[in-house]
C-alpha cells in the first residue's frame, strides 16, 4: 500500500510501515514541513496514497468540503504508547483493508468510517 505520513502522526509509523513492505512518505520527510491541510491532501490523492493524519481538520476537508482523496486515517491516539499506535494501524489496515479509500477515525476502542468524497 502507498500512505502519506502527515507531520501530525507519530513518525516512528514510517519506518514500521517500511519494515512491513509499504511505500511511505512523510511531510517534513520527503514533503515540506508545514504545509497546510488543502495542500497535504492534493498530493496523497494524485500519488494515490492513504493519508495517516493526527490532524481533525481533515475531516472538515474530506466530509464537509467533500474534497478528493485516496483514504484518510485519522490516529486519534496522541497520549498512547507507539506500541498501541502500532496496534491499532495492524489492526485496521486488517480488519478494514477494503475501506481504507474511506474517511476513517481510529481510536483506542473503535473506528468510525465515513462514505469515499471522491
Amino acid at each position: 500500500m502507498r500512505f502519506l505520513l502527515d507531520e501530525s502522526a507519530d513518525a516512528r509509523l514510517v519506518a514500521y510501515l517500511r519494515r512491513l513492505g509499504h511505500d511511505v512518505t512523510r511531510v517534513a520527510g520527503e514533503h515540506p514541513a508545514g504545509l497546510p491541510d488543502p495542500v497535504v491532501l492534493a498530493p496523497a490523492h494524485a500519488e494515490g496514497r492513504i493519508l495517516i493524519t493526527a490532524d481533525r481538520g481533515f475531516g472538515d476537508l474530506v466530509v464537509r468540503q467533500r474534497r478528493a482523496h485516496a483514504g484518510v486515517l485519522v490516529l486519534r491516539l496522541e497520549e498512547e504508547e507507539l506500541a498501541t499506535k502500532v496496534d491499532r494501524l495492524v489492526y485496521v489496515l486488517t480488519e478494514y483493508a477494503d475501506r481504507l479509500d474511506q474517511f476513517l477515525v481510529v481510536t483506542l476502542r473503535s473506528v468510525r468510517i465515513r462514505g469515499r468524497s471522491g
